[in-house]
């Protein structure tokens, strides 16, 4: 396969690095992690002293000064121990709300919350989704009102990813009810303390157990007016700028997931035997484990050709909308096909295959569910 143009021998010691990192402190305790339905701080703060923590960030708030594609190679290391749930955490707080503070926080506000979010202190969710309101932003109704030096907030969010251990919210508000929908929304930092803001419900959800996905509740919740991320009305245009690096991160999950499932069930059909011989060796399952490895080639052909065009500056979000649709819907035609070859055993809670083919499931929805990647598609081809 072609070489990444942007891989360097420092790529490479960074990823081993994280490797071994992933083996040592990750690894052993997915299943308690699992159970637990919560993945501790204390490792937010050992993944911080290793320097994974937001690596793009310039020196003077704590981060490594290096590409964006440091990120990425760490992130897919996460991704391959399997444990999708962790790997969702660090992408909401590193790949998406981190950026928003870094390009569009006061100088202020990048002193005071950077730094921690590289040790591990500090922990970043986004709080768009509602109760009424997921892939339609605009259509958001959660208030954020100018009350003295204060904005005062009212609303829920729902479905908020590190919404149990999060110590600042990136919370996208309504401050201008009179203005059209999408030039009346602002960014607003609310920090986990603030008065009126407390959490609902850890939410018990079918797959990504470990990742705590929360309600946030603001009843009358006072925040200093200087908590603004960029200009009041500015805030659905300044969450559309950082979509595409958020759906990239969700493509390499789909396509790493995809070929770890194949990967471990090449493994078990070579060894598991049924009417005398491996049930590998049976034309139906060797011509779906042959149909399921082109897609996982293809896919991988297509994300690292878009990563080279996104590292170079170019506009991937028309490819990285199909991408995003593509590849999470392909990882699961193989996370349903490699269960059904683990038979039984697939079943079990055991087998990795198991867990997999839950988290899986929630990557045609966030980020953009498939059917919103295809209209985005379809208004750039002019329909």
């Amino acid at each position: 396969m072609k070489q990444k143009e942007w891989l360097t021998q420092e790529h490479r010691i960074f990823q081993e690095s994280a490797k071994r990192f992933m083996a040592k402190e990750v690894l052993p305790h997915i299943e308690q992690w699992e159970q637990e339905r919560l993945i501790p701080r204390e490792l937010w703060r050992k993944l911080g002293d290793q320097g994974y923590l937001c690596p793009w960030l310039p020196e003077e708030y704590g981060g490594l000064g290096v590409e964006y594609t440091y990120s990425i190679v760490f992130q897919e290391e996460v991704v391959r121990t399997t444990f999708y749930s962790l790997a969702t955490g660090l992408r909401v707080h590193a790949d998406i709300a981190a950026p928003y503070i870094s390009r569009h926080g006061s100088e202020e506000i990048k002193r005071r919350i950077l730094p921690g979010c590289v040790s591990g202190e500090t922990i970043l969710a986004l709080g768009m989704t509602e109760p009424d309101c997921g892939s339609d932003l605009a259509a958001l109704r959660t208030s954020a009102v100018k009350d003295g030096g204060d904005y005062v907030i009212n609303g829920q969010k729902t479905f908020i990813s590190n919404g149990i251990n999060c110590d600042w919210v990136v919370l996208a508000a309504r401050t201008d009810p009179k203005a059209p929908r999408h030039r009346g929304i602002s960014l607003v930092m609310v920090p986990s303390d603030a008065p009126g803001f407390s959490r609902g419900r850890r939410l018990d959800k079918m797959g990504l157990r470990a990742q705590d996905t929360a309600e946030l509740i603001f009843e009358d919740c006072r925040v200093p007016q200087e908590y603004l991320l960029g200009k009041e009305g500015q805030g659905f245009s300044i969450m559309m700028e950082n979509l595409s690096q958020e759906r990239l991160a969700i493509c390499l999950g789909a396509l790493v997931q995809a070929e770890r499932m194949l990967e471990m069930t090449l493994d078990y059909v070579k060894t598991r035997t049924a009417f005398g011989q491996t049930i590998g060796s049976f034309q139906a399952n060797s011509f779906k484990l042959a149909e399921m490895a082109t897609e996982v080639t293809m896919g991988r052909t297509f994300y690292e050709s878009l990563v080279d065009s996104f590292v170079a500056g170019e506009d991937v979000s028309t490819q990285v909308a199909m991408g995003k649709w593509w590849l999470s819907e392909m990882a699961n035609r193989v996370a349903y096909a490699c269960l059904q070859l683990h038979g039984g055993y697939g079943y079990m809670e055991e087998y990795p295959i198991c867990r997999m083919s839950r988290d899986v499931r929630a990557l045609p929805i966030v980020g953009g569910s498939t059917e919103i990647m295809k209209q985005i598609i379809a208004k750039r081809l002019g329909l």
